[in-house]
């Protein structure tokens, strides 16, 4: 995360006016090999290759910054002409993305597995298995701080319903969100098959057989490890609400921590991952019993996904009632809900809810829209970003 005296290129969480309007083809790994790199003079007088600088019209086609986020020393080292190097130079923020989520997935998916597959074990600490729900808490917490530190020069958002409310409410370019969702929900997938080839052998002794696999509300089902099942008794209605609420609250408290002007909030942001670590952990604590909260589409449908993938039965979609969708549908309700609540009251910086009509002109009347779209092009050409 970057401090306040060098903010990150991305321009994330920062209500950031610019909106990118490079519409180049995106080049094929061919293409990349051959581009053509700026020359740049070192500090001893020699010429060095800058590679970002020619690859900002194909960052800027896929929404992002046209520069990218790596620091100058490497931007000019010799290492950049590799074709690879220029790959990662080109996807860095989806890259993060997409390990943040993994390494997110890891912690959290891993310590549902440790506690629900040692429930009962007499040879644990204390007698009864590695851990209790508190410790799933812990888990979720830590996986997210962690995941943030590595996401942290794509922004860190670890939740499309979080990278849409950005877009919605904080200028962060539309065109950025579904490159960020497919590498979250990939990232979700691809953590949860980790945890679950490293727990396939537990898995199959807690079944009671290789290749058993069951979903709640079986007696030894060990789907749950993997995405959020309701309670049994939770009517379609609660369960809709009860992750609705929890998300309303986790991007209510995000844009907290990230106004600028909240003076009961650090100035830097190096905090902000351990803030998040609190934040999941206390809805975990107090909303996580009738749902699992899942609050984010990537940590529930791609390991749901994964699950079904590997051998769990269809019911991992037709549980609850087909509760699948609803942690796909509320987190993105939710979150819009808690944006617009916290720029309603609180939030006095750049937003659609501080302009007129609290943004719906720019619904009912086209060419105010156009005026101010217009308006950010200018300003985003006068600083040398289109």
């Amino acid at each position: 995360m970057a401090s306040t005296a060098e903010q990150p290129k991305t321009h994330d969480f920062a209500g950031d006016e610019h909106q990118h309007h490079e519409f180049s083809p995106i080049l094929s790994p061919e293409a990349l090999a051959k581009i053509p790199t700026e020359h740049s003079t070192t500090s001893n007088g020699a010429v060095s290759h800058k590679t970002s600088s020619t690859l900002r019209k194909t960052r800027s086609a896929l929404g992002l910054h046209p520069d990218a986020p790596i620091a100058e020393e490497d931007d000019v080292h010799e290492r950049q002409q590799l074709l690879w190097s220029k790959v990662k130079v080109v996807l860095r923020e989806p890259f993060a993305e997409f390990w943040g989520v993994v390494i997110m997935i890891l912690f959290g998916d891993g310590s549902v597995a440790q506690v629900l597959l040692s429930t009962g074990q007499t040879t644990a600490p204390g007698g009864n298995g590695f851990g209790a729900y508190q410790s799933i808490s812990w888990g979720w917490g830590l996986g997210v701080m962690l995941g943030i530190y590595v996401a942290g020069d794509s922004g860190a958002y670890l939740n499309p319903a979080i990278t849409f409310s950005n877009c919605l409410y904080r200028q962060l370019p539309w065109r950025r969100f579904p490159m960020y969702f497919i590498a979250q929900v990939l990232g979700g997938f691809v953590g949860s098959g980790i945890v679950y080839a490293n727990y396939i052998s537990a898995i199959d002794w807690f079944e009671g057989g290789h290749g058993i696999r069951t979903v709640p509300p079986a007696p030894k089902a060990t789907a749950g490890i993997f995405c959020t099942y309701p309670q049994p008794f939770v009517t379609k209605a609660s369960q809709f609400f009860s992750e609705f609420i929890a998300s309303t609250i986790l991007m209510f408290v995000i844009f907290a921590l990230k106004d600028p002007s909240n003076n009961g909030v650090g100035k830097s942001d190096k905090w902000f991952p351990l803030a998040l670590f609190f934040l999941i952990f206390g809805l975990g604590a107090c909303f996580g019993w009738e749902t699992g909260y899942a609050i984010n589409l990537c940590r529930d449908f791609g390991p749901r996904l994964m699950s079904f993938a590997v051998g769990y039965p269809s019911e991992v979609w037709s549980a609850g009632g087909y509760y699948f969708w609803i942690p796909m549908v509320a987190p993105f309700c939710g979150c819009a809900f808690g944006g617009f609540l916290y720029d309603l009251f609180i939030f006095t910086g750049p937003s659609p809810i501080n302009t007129p009509w609290l943004g719906l002109k720019h619904l009912f009347f086209p060419r105010y829209a156009l005026k101010a779209r217009r308006e950010r092009h200018r300003k985003a050409k006068a600083e040398g970003l289109v």
